[in-house]
């Protein structure tokens, strides 16, 4: 073997620098989160003091210190969309009486009314506070009634009020000044729908033992609270919040707390945000677990569901799970009980409620039956990622949605660590090294971590914070990290560290700054440089070095990394950087020999990098096309899951370029070919397929080894889905056999699949199905399932953005899908597009193909036909699909002819 140079975490020209922003990040998050265990308490009966309830002292986080008043916009503060920093709230008393039956005209509702106690930061003559498709009960011609805390101090006379509905306030004029430090009680009475539409109070149906159930349900993040009662509704104003539901005999009801004594009335809650809070009138059932400690935990769910026993994995795992927190956080789970409710319809994948947390019943539920490994292991990690939240983001809050990184970033790194303790054997940690965020990260419309308050106001703006960058590109610095410096008393136990820069400056360039760099070593100078990474080489923005200075590398690493003869080098060990990695072209020859002659003498994940890095080098114009596609030679060698995974990633986006063109044959051909000893492998290891592969990683394998062989028409596939199609299957093959069975029978085999999708009872299975109805290829009912995506008493609205999608990845769905969305556009933004998170995905989904001047010109002019209509929080999604069709185009301007080439030489 020849003689070679790993550049280690503590040998990488980057890696100390990156250790130590990892290290600087944990500090910082850990010592927040210190400070906030001993400030956060609920506040005395009496008014707190006007530091301690003042948004901008609380534990909120705010590195840029900017004042909401000094904002520019509207002058009248009840046209801007961030409340004044006049008021604060203290504490909440709320009843809500859901009716689960229509009224006279047909309309599900609620009625409720709420106390809210406030103190006084500084004198005002107004009141503002949230409010959002409420009717009120009006008190002396106002919506509202003020009184004080203590009757010996005067209260103003409500002047004038309304309803500004642009903002979403209830606004009071009064007729006198409010005083600083005083507390004060508003009251309201109101009125709302319980609508299907997922946001604030909404209803949830559906069907068990041939009767069909309605429960209420809620879903505030990140600004529906505002349409279930009025509130202060910014993540910054905490308060505490006693809960009162009325309901039907043979429901019951849940909030945030516990339930007290016989009557429905849940004891106050611990200081929080209003996004937290929630509450659900059902006729569920649940488990419970030992209790061996003072924490109730209980999994909620339909009966059947929990009389199947599909709530038994998440009940163990919670136990688990919040056992590992509590040392990882160096303090006790902050509550009293969890809660965890699997909701027939949930527009999110969860919501981390403070002690009422609310999943997606594929997040939740777990049938060991008719489960796949995969769907366990979304149980897991959404678990962890939620209960992650119970400490770090629930208990220590973000002051403002443009730091939403700082909520979802932590406990998506720390999900791993909770997963990976509940289930050790799995190597979690190590199958997502490599990145998905540099997809998005390497676009000149990307964003940084954190963005200025004045950037994010509109609630379509604050929906637009909560994607990839503000949930991956945090674990993508820290993962590798794991098991460093695990508690709250981290800075002391940290030893000094000689930096290039100082720890602002290093925090600074990788909050406040977008990307990444590609760091470019070569062994023949030992010389190594770095440049801002872009998939579009013709676009450039201002970029700062993140990875490491010309200084450090210089000196450190300018001797390691010359290489001769046959000796190679490979940087980036263990993906333990934020940055991709390229080399000389001698050093490329030398690794693509290693792979070829000894592709395990690199650790599997680096494996699985050189094939990641050298596809978007090759996007991005830095190395040739030919050179990458030369990465996934020797695969037909390859056993492992972690390369595989990698490959098909990126070799995916070679089947959506070409699955059009000339080029689609030859490629079928080659994946075909390096597929095809996969294939034989697991169908030996499972004697014909009878068997599960034992590990983990094997099991994903196999079901990429033959939803590959489907793909590329290999024949005994084929045969085989057509012939379990209606045979009992492994859960494992499902997706891949229902998806195949459908695209290559009629309209008998699709019919089917439809009944079976609409009497399905395990969540998990119904996901599949609805996927795969997605894969025929006759357009005729392609067009009809579309129209049954927009219509709810056939699609959930949850799945409603995911069916289309799916649609869209059928080469034949996708013009299909693209007309669709925008004949409908104002219908599906209206009706799916204003509050959900996974909207932008829409855009995203349907473009993905786009790659041609007409489809260009075809987007550009959606964006400008529906200005009046908006995008919402698909708005940077646009964006990022138009640069990304223009970067498609000159891609396959120059490429196209090469791969054409070396696939057809490959194939034969």
């Amino acid at each position: 073997m020849a003689k070679g140079f790993y550049l280690s975490r503590n040998l990488a020209m980057a890696g100390l620098l990156l250790a130590a922003i990892a290290l600087v990040t944990i500090i910082a998050l850990s010592v927040v989160y210190d400070k906030e265990r001993s400030r956060n308490r609920a506040p005395s009966n009496g008014a707190p003091s006007v530091g301690a309830s003042s948004p901008s002292s609380s534990s909120s986080i705010d590195p840029y210190s900017s004042s909401t008043s000094a904002s520019p916009g509207p002058q009248k503060p009840w046209q801007r969309y961030r409340l004044p920093d006049t008021l604060a709230p203290v504490h909440y008393d709320i009843t809500l009486w859901p009716r689960l039956e229509p009224d006279q005209q047909g309309l599900y509702i609620f009625t409720g009314n709420s106390t809210v106690r406030f103190v006084c930061l500084k004198d005002t003559d107004l009141i503002i506070i949230h409010a959002n498709k409420l009717n009120f009960t009006l008190f002396q011609g106002h919506e509202a009634r003020l009184k004080a805390l203590d009757p010996a101090h005067p209260v103003p006379q409500v002047q004038s009020s309304w309803l500004q509905e642009e903002t979403e306030y209830l606004v009071l004029q009064l007729d006198g000044a409010l005083k600083a430090g005083r507390v004060y009680l508003l009251e309201t009475q109101f009125k709302g729908e319980l609508a299907d539409d997922l946001e604030g109070f909404y209803r949830s149906q559906y069907t068990e033992d041939g009767v069909q159930k309605v429960l209420a349900t809620s879903q505030m993040q990140a600004t529906f609270a505002r349409k279930a009662f009025p509130c202060f509704d910014e993540p910054a104003m905490k308060a505490t919040f006693s809960v009162v539901l009325i309901h039907p005999q043979g429901t019951g009801a849940l909030s945030n707390s516990k339930q007290m004594v016989s009557r429905t009335t849940f004891e106050p809650t611990k200081r929080m945000s209003t996004y937290l809070l929630a509450f659900i009138v059902s006729g569920f059932s649940f488990i419970e677990g030992d209790q061996e400690t003072d924490v109730q935990v209980r999994i909620w769910a339909r009966h059947q569901a929990i009389t199947e026993g599909q709530g038994d994995y998440a009940l163990n795992v919670t136990e688990a799970i919040l056992n590992f927190y509590e040392h990882y956080y160096n303090t006790s789970y902050p509550l009293s009980k969890s809660d965890q409710v699997a909701l027939p319809d949930f527009n999110a994948g969860a919501m981390e409620n403070w002690g009422l947390i609310t999943y997606r019943e594929t997040a939740l539920l777990y049938d060991p039956v008719a489960s796949s490994t995969g769907n366990k292991e979304r149980v897991l990690t959404v678990i962890a990622h939620e209960l992650a939240h119970m400490w770090f983001g629930n208990l220590v809050t973000l002051r403002w949605w443009n730091d939403l990184w700082l909520n979802e970033g932590f406990a998506s790194y720390v999900e791993y660590l909770g997963a990976d303790h509940a289930e050790p054997t799995w190597d979690i940690v190590r199958r997502n090294a490599v990145e998905t965020v540099f997809a998005v990260d390497a676009l000149a419309s990307s964003h940084p971590l954190s963005r200025r308050e004045e950037e994010v106001n509109r609630p379509s703006e604050i929906t637009e914070m909560f994607n990839t960058i503000s949930y991956s590109k945090v674990p993508s610095h820290t993962h590798t990290h794991t098991h460093t410096h695990t508690h709250t008393h981290a800075l002391e136990d940290t030893p000094s560290i000689s930096l290039p820069h100082s720890v602002q400056d290093i925090m600074n360039r990788w909050v406040l700054q977008m990307g990444f760099p590609v760091v470019t070593v070569d062994t023949r100078t030992g010389q190594v440089s770095q440049q801002h990474f872009l998939n579009d080489p013709q676009l450039s923005t201002p970029y700062l070095p993140t990875c490491c200075s010309d200084r450090l590398t210089r000196d450190r690493y300018s001797n390691r990394v010359i290489a001769t003869g046959d000796q190679w080098v490979l940087a980036n060990t263990n993906v333990s950087g934020y940055f991709r990695v390229n080399y000389d072209l001698e050093n490329w020859e030398r690794l693509l020999h290693l792979l070829h002659t000894d592709h395990q003498a690199i650790p599997t994940v680096n494996r699985a990098q050189l094939l990641d890095d050298a596809f978007n080098l090759a996007r991005a114009k830095v190395i040739n096309t030919t050179l990458a596609l030369r990465t996934t030679s020797y695969l037909s060698k390859e056993r492992d899951y972690i390369p595989w995974a990698s490959a098909l990633s990126n070799l995916n986006y070679y089947f959506l370029m070409f699955d059009r063109t000339e080029v689609y044959g030859p490629l079928q051909g080659y994946i075909r070919k390096q597929t095809l000893p996969l294939f034989e492998y697991y169908r030996t290891i499972t004697a014909n397929w009878a068997r599960v592969p034992p590990g983990h990683n094997d099991q994903y394998n196999q079901i990429n080894a033959l939803n590959m062989a489907c793909n590329t028409g290999l024949k005994d596939c084929k045969e085989l889905a057509l012939r379990w199609f209606s045979d009992r299957i492994h859960p494992n093959l499902k997706s891949t056999v229902y998806c195949s069975a459908i695209a290559f029978g009629g309209t008998e085999e699709w019919d089917f699949a439809w009944r079976m999708f609409q009497n399905a009872t395990v969540a998990t299975e119904s996901a599949r199905l609805r996927s795969a109805l997605a894969c025929t290829k006759a357009p005729w009912l392609l067009n009809r399932y579309l129209q049954y995506s927009i219509d709810p008493t056939k699609i959930r609205k949850q799945d409603s953005v995911s069916t289309i999608v799916a649609v869209a990845r059928n080469v034949v769905g996708m013009p299909l899908a693209w007309n669709f969305v925008r004949e409908n556009w104002s219908y599906i933004f209206n009706n799916y597009g204003r509050g959900s998170f996974s909207f932008s995905g829409l855009i995203t989904g349907i473009t993905q193909r786009f790659s041609t001047e007409f489809e260009l010109k075809e987007l550009e002019r959606f964006k400008e036909q529906n200005l009046q209509v908006g995008f919402g929080s698909a708005s940077l999604a646009l964006e990022q699909a138009i640069e990304n069709t223009r970067a498609n185009i000159r891609w396959l301007a120059e490429s196209r002819s090469q791969v054409l080439d070396w696939l057809s030489g490959e194939a034969k």
